[in-house]
């Protein structure tokens, strides 16, 4: 039951528990953080830390004036709004540019495909408080600092190297044949990139979309410089909640947030698996 065979020598039984004890101490020191924020978010009163109540387990303890104060505070639902009108067309953007250019440095005969490659994911390897600089300079210049746009073009930037990676990946095991039999039977690029490559490799499109999403709803340094106060999202909220208020609030908004971090994982993992099947890398 262990999973070690019978004849395992003393040390590979000791690397063996060793390397799964290692594995548990590093998983705990990931997780803990995050799980000490969801029982604080249910505190009474507007602390960051644990009550006596609350460690006794009091009803007394608990409450939900955090997330009452999250969902009727007009601050907090400005920013969430402005995060799901931001997020979404971003993710659109970074989906359509990553997803052509993955198909384009597929093709074995484009000409400096390493480095096309490497400029594209520069985004993703460079600190980001080089890039929102770079963008607030640059966007200075040509008039889209502070505006819906200008958020959006930046944020799709970011985005965009997890789409190209992600699909990069999912087309690793795709059948170029497919695409000549297509041409073959006389379909035209468009009606072969939808009608045999999209279906084949969309649980890669979706995985990089819901990573470019991701990005786009959790970023909150390039919209400091690149956005204006119209555009306040909702990790830009809480990062003023931290500094000017130290608001109880954050508590319930990190929680939410975690829910919708384990969703979104939840999905990726089952496009994961969609993927491999489609490949035949696992059994159906």
């Amino acid at each position: 039951m262990s999973g070690l065979p019978p004849y395992a020598s003393p040390l590979q039984r000791f690397w063996y528990y060793a390397f799964r004890t290692i594995c548990g101490l590093i998983f705990f020191f990931l997780i803990f953080p995050i799980l000490v924020i969801i029982p604080l978010s249910f505190n009474a009163l507007p602390f960051f830390t644990f009550t006596k109540e609350m460690l006794s387990f009091d009803p007394a303890g608990y409450s939900l004036i955090n997330y009452q104060d999250f969902f009727t505070n007009s601050d907090w639902n400005n920013a969430v709004y402005n995060s799901f009108r931001i997020a979404p067309v971003a993710t659109l953007l970074a989906t359509s540019v990553g997803t052509v250019a993955a198909i384009g440095l597929s093709r074995p005969h484009i000409p400096f495909r390493g480095t096309i490659m490497a400029i594209l994911i520069s985004p993703m390897i460079v600190p980001v408080i080089i890039s929102a600089a770079g963008m607030y300079f640059f966007y200075s210049r040509i008039g889209l600092q502070g505006t819906y746009w200008g958020v959006i073009l930046a944020h799709a930037a970011l985005g965009t190297p997890f789409v190209i990676i992600t699909v990069t990946a999912t087309l690793v095991g795709f059948d170029q044949s497919l695409v000549r039999a297509a041409a073959n039977l006389g379909a035209d690029p468009v009606r072969t990139f939808f009608k045999v490559q999209m279906p084949l490799i969309i649980p890669g499109v979706v995985s990089g979309a819901l990573f470019a999403f991701i990005t786009s709803f959790d970023e909150v340094v390039v919209i400091l410089f690149v956005g204006s106060s119209h555009q306040k999202t909702l990790p830009w909220q809480m990062f003023t909640g931290l500094r000017e208020q130290i608001s109880p609030t954050i508590l319930a908004v990190a929680t939410l947030m975690v829910a919708l971090s384990i969703m979104l994982l939840t999905t990726l993992e089952l496009l994961r698996r969609r993927s491999e099947r489609l490949r035949g890398l696992s059994p159906g």
